[in-house]
C-alpha cells in the first residue's frame, strides 16, 4: 500500500459513514439534542464546507459549493464554514434533505481524493502555513481536513443513534 492508497481509504471513511447514517427527517435532521448549536444538518454541512474551502485553499481550483450554493439556499451564511458560528447562527442552517448534505460531502471529499491522487509524495512536504510551530505541511493539512471531516460525521452518527433509539 502507497500514500496515494492510504489518503484513498482514509478520504473514503466519512463518506461511507455518511451514507450510512439512518433516514432522518427534516426535523431529526434539523434537531439539536440536549440543546446543543449544533444538529445535523450542520454537522454534515459543515463537514462539506471544511473539506471544500480549505481544499480550493490548497488546489487554487474553484469551490465544489459552487454547484450545490442555490440547491442549499442558505443565503450569505452558507458562504461560511461554520467555524465560529453563535449558537444562533448555527441553528439558522437548516437542511431537510439528508442526500443533499451527504452529496455534498461526498463531492467534497471526492475531490479532494482526486487532488491528492495527483500529488507527489514530495509536495505532501511543502510547508504551506509557517504561522505554526512546527510549520504545518501540505500532508498535515489534508490530514487534519479529513480528520475534522471523520470526528464531524461521528458525532452526527452518534446524534442520529440517540434520534433514532427504540426502546
Amino acid at each position: 500500500m502507497n500514500t496515494h492508497d492510504i489518503f484513498a481509504d482514509f478520504i473514503q471513511r466519512p463518506i461511507d459513514a455518511a451514507h450510512n447514517l439512518p433516514e432522518l427527517s427534516a426535523d431529526q435532521l434539523n434537531a439539536h439534542p440536549a440543546e446543543h448549536p449544533n444538529s445535523i444538518a450542520w454537522l454534515l454541512w459543515h463537514s462539506g464546507r471544511e473539506v471544500d474551502v480549505q481544499l480550493a485553499h490548497l488546489s487554487g481550483k474553484a469551490q465544489v459549493w459552487e454547484s450545490y450554493r442555490n440547491l442549499f439556499d442558505l443565503g450569505e451564511l452558507g458562504e461560511t464554514v461554520g467555524y465560529g458560528h453563535t449558537a444562533e447562527q448555527s441553528q439558522q442552517i437548516q437542511v431537510s434533505d439528508q442526500k443533499l448534505l451527504v452529496n455534498y460531502l461526498e463531492a467534497s471529499l471526492t475531490a479532494l481524493g482526486d487532488y491528492v491522487s495527483r500529488l507527489l509524495e514530495t509536495e505532501l512536504d511543502e510547508v504551506i502555513d509557517a504561522r505554526w510551530n512546527p510549520p504545518v505541511t501540505r500532508g498535515v493539512r489534508i490530514v487534519s481536513i479529513i480528520d475534522d471531516a471523520i470526528q464531524h460525521v461521528g458525532q452526527a452518527a452518534y446524534a442520529a443513534g440517540a434520534l433514532t433509539a427504540t426502546d
